[in-house]
């Protein structure tokens, strides 16, 4: 039953990723069909990275104060039911509200996923685990890319929309079968209260971390949202060989997740995989724009997605491991704040640079910056990291 249940929430988070994977992949012909600019389009996106990252931390801490399961099933119902209005709505501003609305309750499917799919593993293979989870996004992607641009043709973008809601219905339905019903916290001696993040918030690994974040999902989610409109519009690639190259990525990304956790509980060195991944990150973000061919171009995107989210598990983790697992999920709310807030600004500033500059060199290039600037912040979270500190329960302000 245990592996039925871990297979089930990467199923139910793979489900609700084909959404927000479906949008990037189409966005050409969502552009077209609207009549929207490059910087209407990446609202889209960006509305819903907004109300996402507002809601990470109530997330965090109604996961550690309640029932993370109950938590889970109201987000993934929330998720999937907006994502089968998205395929009947045809105006540029109901899309918008659907998009924000849709960002409230996948905040509710992360962080208390998280913590549902950490119970299954044990407090040493936490990096495993949380990589295992989002590696569920990325294999969805997989197929989406795949098939996705074959199947729009016959089928239309609105369709497909409808299926992918219809899944992740039937998910959360065999999930929930298989899980039982949401069992009550039982009262803690030391519960959760919302006075506890100011406390968590004078850690500087906290917000050391929170500058990885932000850097983490501008990049994975800039990068991934407009690939296939950079090729498709910058390389004058078809949509099928953007969704191929896509699908590329997403399969690289995909097994890379799993091994960056594992390897990063293995050595115990998660700031390693971190500083690694980042490195490379940069160096192929600031070749991107300048490759002259398809067959250089497809080996820097499957350099960039073998790393792109490699250092996932090892970055949430880090912070429980330094601070104690009593408010994991507040910090793992806050540190996905932190990266909605990287993935809002720039997803909607590659759109908008596009606009202005006519090219995206400039917004993978501020990509590449970005990454150096996380650098940084690995290299001064060395020494509290090796210091080993592990506080005891966090004191609730009075």
């Amino acid at each position: 039953m245990r592996r039925a249940i871990i297979t089930l929430l990467v199923v139910c988070q793979s489900a609700q990723a084909l959404i927000f994977g479906g949008i990037a992949l189409f966005l050409p012909l969502i552009r077209t069909d609207l009549g929207l600019t490059f910087g209407q389009a990446g609202t889209l996106a960006a509305a819903s990275n907004l109300t996402y990252a507002l809601m990470q931390v109530p997330s965090g801490f109604l996961a550690d104060r309640f029932s993370p399961r109950t938590l889970f099933l109201i987000g993934l119902l929330g998720t999937n039911l907006l994502a089968a209005v998205f395929a009947v709505l045809s105006s540029y501003q109901a899309l918008l509200v659907d998009q924000a609305l849709s960002g409230f309750f996948r905040a509710l499917v992360f962080a208390p996923g998280l913590l549902l799919i950490s119970e299954q593993f044990p407090s040493d293979r936490r990096a495993t685990a949380m990589g295992l989870y989002v590696a569920g996004g990325f294999s969805s992607n997989i197929l989406l890319s795949s098939l996705g641009p074959w199947l729009v043709g016959p089928l239309g973008w609105r369709l497909l929309f409808a299926l992918f809601a219809a899944a992740g219905l039937v998910a959360l339905v065999l999930y929930r079968r298989a899980a039982g019903p949401a069992v009550p916290k039982p009262p803690a001696a030391d519960p959760a209260r919302i006075g506890d993040l100011p406390v968590l918030l004078r850690h500087r690994i906290v917000w050391l971390t929170g500058v990885i974040q932000f850097a983490r999902l501008a990049v994975a989610q800039g990068f991934t949202f407009w690939l296939a409109t950079w090729l498709v519009v910058d390389r004058g690639q078809s949509l099928a060989a953007a969704g191929l190259v896509v699908a590329l990525g997403a399969a690289v990304t995909a097994p890379a997740n799993y091994l960056g956790g594992l390897i990063s509980d293995r050595l115990g060195r998660p700031l390693l995989v971190i500083g690694g991944s980042l490195a490379v990150l940069a160096t192929g973000l600031a070749l991107l724009t300048y490759l002259p061919g398809m067959p250089a171009v497809l080996m820097v995107v499957a350099m960039i997605s073998v790393v792109v989210q490699v250092y996932f598990g090892p970055l949430f983790a880090l912070p429980i491991a330094v601070l104690g697992a009593g408010r994991a999920g507040l910090l793992s709310g806050f540190g996905n704040f932190c990266a909605n807030l990287g993935g809002f600004a720039f997803v909607y500033l590659l759109g908008a640079v596009k606009d202005v500059t006519g090219s995206f060199r400039a917004g993978f290039l501020s990509l590449a910056a970005l990454c150096v600037v996380a650098l940084v912040a690995v290299v001064l979270a060395r020494p509290i990291v090796a210091a080993g500190t592990r506080p005891g329960p966090v004191p609730h302000p009075r």
